[in-house]
């Protein structure tokens, strides 16, 4: 099986910075990390492609210091790591996101399976993954916590707000996973210094067919007007006692919060 993963490099939780006037991310000396959805999908394309043979290229696009990513990724056992990088790709929305990774997809060449997390930790959209399938013409399943693949067919239990769903899918396709799909492996240490030697292809606005009017924050439809935290909520007043007592307390709070 020839599967491809989608990761992203994003900055740790902790550490989350927003530049006021451009209202992005501030990323230079921020610690980051894999985002963690996508240490799930590097784990289920290694695990798929160990238990079905084939190759595992983990592809990213992102500033020069996602490098550090895909070297994680090498070490958890990917076979190939693809490197999107440029400031042309700079300030994409989640549609020029889609649109650029499917284009290097593309320039792959042929492939099974795209997996990718279900949604990235500081942007929450959840709607790369989809818009990649929908630019390459192909299924897709959201949300995926299991994965089994027959021949050129792949079936997907999917977790659902209220339940469990399985779809049946014919390969090619795409999947988006959650946490509980898997447990990501660490990597050993021979392997992270066996893929500090490995070469990563670094792909520029030169080396993709891509409209140059479809990427970056040129080819983005959407653009940020205003970030901002929410204000904090006071902590409520918990009542106890036996139900009539909580309950005679509780209308006498109520009034008076009416009068107020």
């Amino acid at each position: 099986m020839n599967i491809i993963v989608l990761m992203k490099q994003v900055p740790d939780t902790a550490e989350v910075r927003i530049d006021p006037v451009s209202n992005t991310l501030v990323r230079e000396g921020v610690p980051s990390i894999i985002n963690p959805f996508d240490e799930n999908a590097i784990e289920e394309g290694i695990r798929l492609v160990e238990k079905h043979g084939g190759r595992c290229t983990v592809l990213t696009m992102g500033p020069p210091q996602a490098e550090e990513a895909l070297r994680r990724a090498l070490a958890m056992g990917a076979d190939e790591a693809v490197h999107v990088c440029g400031r042309e790709f700079a300030g994409a929305d989640t549609w020029a996101t889609s649109y650029t990774l499917a284009q290097a997809i593309r320039q792959l060449g042929e492939f099974d399976l795209i997996i990718c997390g279900k949604q990235t930790f500081e942007g929450d959209t959840a709607q790369v993954g989809p818009g990649v399938a929908e630019q390459l013409g192909i299924a897709q399943a959201t949300y995926a916590i299991e994965v089994q693949i027959e021949g050129r067919k792949m079936r997907v239990k999917r977790v659902l707000e209220d339940r469990y769903e399985t779809l049946e899918v014919r390969l090619p396709a795409l999947i988006s996973v959650v946490k509980q799909i898997n447990e990501p492996r660490h990597p050993r240490l021979k392997n992270v210094m066996a893929a500090k030697k490995k070469p990563i292809t670094v792909w520029g606005v030169d080396d993709l067919d891509a409209r140059p009017n479809l990427i970056g924050l040129a080819g983005s439809p959407t653009s940020v007007v205003r970030i901002f935290a929410p204000e904090r909520h006071h902590k409520g007043e918990i009542i106890e006692g036996e139900t009539p007592v909580v309950v005679d307390k509780l209308i006498e709070k109520l009034r008076q919060l009416e009068a107020v």
